[in-house]
């Protein structure tokens, strides 16, 4: 992998190695726990250039910087929100050869580059929950003193993906599973970190995350108490990608940095540093713990622009169904 770095970066100039390659990343990914130091130090490395990650949220700052953004590239977007990326026009073609990639959906999308997929799940913990729904519609017919807490799709990535996710199975009764899972929600919190705080703190029975939330207790705690709920309509993915803004001044480094995504030097970092599947990677090479996972049979996905066109039907859903 090093090599294809350096090959890359043998047609770069010296005077554009001088200045920091900018990728703009969400606060999780460029944090101490996220997979962004491990990244950056990775392609650093193959080359004479320096990374330097700006954090927040991803999409609000490229609208308001437009055309004057600083970014070279952009990771961490979604492909529930890549559609709206997309629409700035500020992306360039990825010009990656996507082939041999290991997540269960196509890819044929040529401006966002996927680096890690997951399965949202609901996560429970073994030892305060006896019976575990196998179903969606299971879970909507459980007790009601069943704890529950969920994101708002309004403000949270993985809300959003849970009013799609609802949407595919429930279709146009999504509404009304809205209503059937509400006396079970004990709160609907801005974003993920906030509600899996609440769980693990015992303040709920399950919370909204990901098949894959449970490999951080097993790696990390040695915690084999937390669980994915696996129902048998199949579970909503969330793929999160990379693009390049077409007015960089760096095209060359971006383009390598790209290019890098795709390699095992990346993508062996994405298990244990962002607790998620690598978009490419063989599957004898993960983690020891990741074998000890509940995954679905069935993947189920929206493409952005279903995604995009779906967006404010699901949140009036959400709205309606929880305001019954």
């Amino acid at each position: 992998m090093k090599l294809t770095i350096a090959t890359a970066l043998t047609l770069i100039a010296p005077a554009a190695l001088a200045e920091p390659l900018t990728v703009y990343a969400p606060d999780y990914f460029a944090s101490e726990w996220g997979p962004g130091p491990a990244i950056k130090a990775a392609f650093e490395a193959g080359c004479a250039c320096e990374i330097e990650y700006v954090t927040g949220d991803l999409l609000p700052r490229l609208r308001l910087e437009g055309a004057r953004t600083s970014a070279d590239v952009v990771i961490g977007l979604n492909t529930d929100d890549a559609e709206r990326a997309r629409q700035t026009g500020l992306f360039a073609p990825h010009n990656v050869t996507i082939e041999g990639l290991t997540m269960p959906v196509a890819w044929t999308d040529e401006t966002f580059v996927p680096f890690n997929w997951g399965h949202t799940a609901f996560v429970y913990d073994t030892t305060r929950l006896d019976s575990v729904p196998t179903t969606f519609q299971a879970l909507l017919d459980a007790p009601d003193d069943l704890r529950i807490v969920v994101q708002d799709p309004r403000t949270s990535v993985s809300g959003l993906a849970l009013a799609l996710w609802m949407k595919s199975i429930f279709g146009d009764d999504t509404e009304a599973a809205w209503e059937a899972l509400a006396p079970k929600i004990v709160t609907v919190t801005k974003g993920w970190s906030e509600a899996y705080g609440m769980f693990t703190e015992g303040e709920a029975d399950m919370v909204l995350s990901y098949t894959t939330s449970p490999a951080y207790h097993i790696i990390a705690e040695e915690d084999l108490t937390k669980k994915a709920a696996i129902f048998d309509e199949g579970h909503y993915v969330m793929v999160e990608t990379a693009g390049q803004i077409a007015t960089t001044d760096q095209p060359e480094l971006a383009q390598a940095f790209l290019d890098f995504i795709l390699t095992e030097a990346f993508q062996s970092i994405i298990p244990e540093g962002n607790w998620s599947l690598p978009a490419k990677l063989d599957p004898a090479k993960m983690p020891a713990g990741f074998a000890q996972l509940d995954l679905p049979d069935t993947a189920l996905l929206y493409s952005s622009d279903e995604a995009e066109a779906l967006r404010d039907t699901v949140v009036a859903e959400f709205e309606a169904g929880l305001g019954r």
